[in-house]
């Protein structure tokens, strides 16, 4: 207890000074950061851990892209499962003026086996438990869908060729698909009304599930017999799989707030380096004294430890408390977003976070502390110190290694680790070399100026690697602001701008063959003159040169994924204009039995020109060879398929038609009469769903800026820290000047040149990062035409410039007004 309380009274006289504020302010906001995204990441887990079985509807869910052989019911009964079935497609439901595009959903009776369906007599009045399912020629529409239809109980409401009545207000629905099927708004009919509406045709796109609820033994008995029959586009579904969609998107989201977080760290560390060198270089002569006066090097070790843990667990402690209150701000930004009630917070993440802290500022104190068990008593008498010992180098080393276990730990798997540690590593090599090339003429340029700035650039190239290194830090700081304030802003921009104006706004599809002509003349009545409809087979791809494909065989989840799916198969005469030959060439006039194929999907499955292929089109065989790869412009908007082959290919096979076409604004009430001529017809508002992915997009966006305001505070507080560090010696440097006769002037002038020049040369490695930054995200994870921005090395200079010197002439003010014999002292 007694080195406890002499160690918080040490630790009372350096709070003055700022160093430790500054530290425990960096360490904090980097804690907060991880702990923010940590709260919410860890509520989702937690939400979807509690409700996994409601999110199902059921225990187990067996889902396919085809109707289901009932003898996976009979089995299920036979094991004394309960047993529902739900049947859910896109399609275009009717209201009296207006049509919308709706996410239909036909129950079986007892669903949901699970969690239970909540209705209102009112868009968003008080609701209550429902009593079972509509009731056949009735339906239950989601506030969404009735306020857009002004739908109210009571009121009809046409679903294909059948009208339903509107008997309730759907309030709460666990269970809802991924995709389209998430976004659009919802209605919910009962089973024995689908048949009725006439949309169950041949190329809908449509999931059939069966749901299954019991006893766990009979569930992994009905598992054990289930897996060996299933057959392509079958999946079981258990509690561990609810919501795959929401789960992958919260593993990418998690990951690209966590990468945000990061740059936090990475700044909270090179902060505490920068401030730690300076703290032990002002205590080694206290360290000194404490020998002299009887403390032994255990024991002062010990102070000094209990000092630098005290001040990391409070520093975890309160970047935890602000990551659980900034938590709430990414709930509210990305709650709605995932459409799932979060439960509160665990304090796994307060615990960890108040660990990160208390980590990080011991991994970085203990090369400081090995430093300050070196000092001899003698260091009172004598200055020199000695090379710092192995030991010491190998702390650096614990250090380094900490901050990389934390990226790692952020990342979320090895790979994404190694490239995030990786480039980091190779981006300090580079900034170092940069430094010292910019560095080199600054010898040769000095000779040509008058005295001040000559002292001020001599003054850089003399320190060399001490500034180097400060260069790095300032860098650091004005690169969290460029990303922040730049970088995002382009990226969104250029994002919006590939959307072409003249892009098709509506997509029209399930369109009969009997139907092409007569909604031909209808789009042309009404000023779509150009709308071109194809002809569009549903295919599964069932061999590649003869051999059975097998979608297990594949190592990547995309290349399983595509094995498994269903494809829009078309037949196209001519090239689309926004589709290029990478490979092979286009048929000629009159060919037969030859396909072109997308060339991504080509790479994934490993498919090249001249291979043979097999597709299973409703049971009947389509093969042919591959005579070209294209690649697709799929930003156009405009239709296009994965596959293509020549006219004529798919007659015989029952097909139906797709077309898109762009309707000027203000005419959007039109679709009305011909969703009324042909109910089957869905039509997919391509404005409506851009409007939710911008709203998506623009939510996400906020809540990484959240977390990047993090980065933004830390790297204003190591531009602050970075020229306090070298405060010491720039104090010598001034008594020195000052006592040969340098006036005030010439001093403010050579400091100014040197802070200028700092950040200058800090501006251009700051602007080069974020330019590098924004190719890669640019390139490799939005997919963006990217040209270099000048405003990025515009603002990366100029803010280098005024920054650095408003800050630097800020910290060296009070030496600027002492006498030379202060200035001298305050260095000692």
């Amino acid at each position: 207890m007694t080195d406890l309380r002499l160690a918080l009274r040490l630790m009372a006289r350096e709070w003055p000074t700022g160093e430790i504020r500054i530290l425990l302010a960096v360490v904090a906001l980097a804690v907060a950061s991880l702990t923010a995204v940590s709260f919410f990441a860890d509520r989702v887990r937690i939400s979807l851990s509690q409700e996994a079985n409601v999110m199902l509807a059921a225990d187990l869910v067996l889902s396919a892209d085809r109707p289901l052989d009932p003898a996976f019911a009979t089995e299920a009964r036979r094991r004394g499962l309960a047993v529902a079935y739900t049947t859910t497609f896109l399609s275009m439901v009717q209201g009296r003026d207006q049509a919308r595009l709706a996410g239909i959903k036909a129950a079986s009776a007892g669903y949901p086996l699970r969690g239970r369906l909540r209705i209102a007599d009112a868009p968003y009045a008080a609701d209550r438990p429902a009593a079972g399912l509509p009731g056949p020629g009735q339906a239950w529409v989601d506030a969404r869908l009735a306020g857009e239809l002004g739908l109210l109980p009571g009121k009809p409401v046409q679903v294909g060729e059948r009208t339903l009545i509107v008997s309730a207000i759907l309030s709460h629905e666990g269970e809802r698909g991924g995709n389209f099927m998430a976004l659009a708004p919802r209605l919910l009919m009962n089973e024995a009304d689908l048949a009725t509406t006439g949309l169950i045709q041949e190329g809908s796109r449509i999931t059939w599930r069966l749901l299954l609820a019991g006893d766990p033994a009979a569930l992994a008995g009905f598992r054990a017999w289930t897996e060996p029959r299933l057959g392509r586009g079958q999946k079981l579904e258990g509690l561990r799989d609810a919501r795959p969609e929401l789960r992958d998107t919260l593993d990418k989201a998690e990951r690209y707030l966590g990468l945000a977080a990061l740059l936090a760290v990475v700044l909270a560390a090179a902060a505490a380096q920068t401030i730690l060198r300076r703290y032990v270089t002002r205590h080694f002569d206290q360290f000194a004294l404490l020998r002299c006066f009887g403390g032994s090097r255990k024991r002062l070790f010990r102070l000094y430890l209990l000092q630098f843990a005290g001040l990391g667990l409070l520093a975890g402690l309160l970047g935890s408390g602000l990551g659980l209150l900034v938590q709430q701000i990414l709930a509210a930004l990305l709650g709605d977003a995932l459409r799932l009630t979060l439960a509160p917070p665990s304090w796994r993440p307060f615990a960890i976070g108040t660990l990160a802290g208390l980590i990080l500022v011991l991994a970085f104190s203990l090369p400081a502390m090995l430093r300050l068990a070196e000092v001899p008593a003698l260091r009172v008498l004598r200055r020199d110190l000695g090379p710092p010992s192995s030991g010491h180098l190998a702390a650096h080393g614990i250090g380094l290694a900490v901050v990389a276990g934390l990226l790692f730990w952020q990342a979320g798997d090895a790979r994404l680790g190694l490239i995030v540690v990786g480039g980091l590593v190779a981006a300090g090599l580079a900034a170092v070399l940069l430094i010292r090339v910019l560095l080199a003429p600054l010898t040769a340029l000095a000779g040509r100026l008058p005295p001040a700035p000559r002292l001020g650039l001599l003054a850089l190239h003399r320190r060399g690697w001490e500034t180097t290194l400060q260069v790095m830090a300032l860098s650091l700081g004005l690169l969290a602001m460029l990303l922040l304030t730049l970088v995002r802003d382009d990226l969104l921009a250029a994002w919006q701008d590939k959307i072409p104006a003249d892009a098709p706004n509506r997509f029209a599809i399930n369109i009969q063959p009997d139907q092409v002509a007569p909604i031909r003349q209808w789009l042309t009545a009404h000023g779509v003159a150009d709308a071109q409809l194809y002809p569009m087979v549903r295919g599964r791809l069932t061999a590649i040169n003869g051999r059975p494909l097998d979608p297990k065989a594949y190592t990547e989840e995309r290349a399983r994924h595509l094995a498994e799916r269903e494809f829009n198969l078309s037949a196209l005469a001519d090239l689309p204009p926004d589709n290029a030959i990478t490979a092979g060439q286009w048929w000629r006039p009159g060919a037969a039995g030859e396909f072109s194929v997308e060339d991504g999907i080509a790479k994934t499955l490993g498919i090249r020109p001249g291979d043979r292929l097999t597709f299973d089109a409703g049971g009947l065989p389509l093969m042919g060879r591959v005579s070209s790869l294209r690649k697709v412009d799929w930003d156009s908007f405009r239709v296009n398929f994965f596959v293509v082959a020549p006219p004529g290919a798919l007659d015989g096979l029952q097909a139906s038609h797709i077309t898109a076409f762009r309707l000027p604004a203000g005419r959007a009430t039109v679709l009305a009469e011909l969703v009324a001529a042909w109910p089957n017809v869905t039509l997919i508002d391509v404005d409506a769903v851009m409007a939710e992915i911008r709203t998506l997009m623009d939510r996400v966006s906020q809540a990484v800026q959240v977390v990047f305001l993090f980065s933004l505070a830390v790297g204003l507080l190591v531009l602050a820290s970075a020229l306090y560090a070298r405060r010491d010696e720039r104090a010598r440097e001034i008594g020195v000047w000052r006592t040969l006769g340098a006036s005030r002037r010439t001093v403010r002038t050579a400091l100014a040149v040197e802070f200028a020049v700092l950040g200058l040369l800090s501006g251009a490695v700051a602007a080069g990062a974020a330019s590098t930054l924004a190719w890669l995200l640019a390139e490799r994870v939005f997919e963006l035409p990217h040209a270099i921005d000048p405003a990025i090395w515009l603002a990366g200079l100029a803010g280098g410039l005024a920054l650095v010197m408003a800050v630097g002439l800020m910290a060296t003010r009070g030496l600027l007004d002492a006498s030379p014999l202060q200035a001298l002292r305050a260095s000692e």
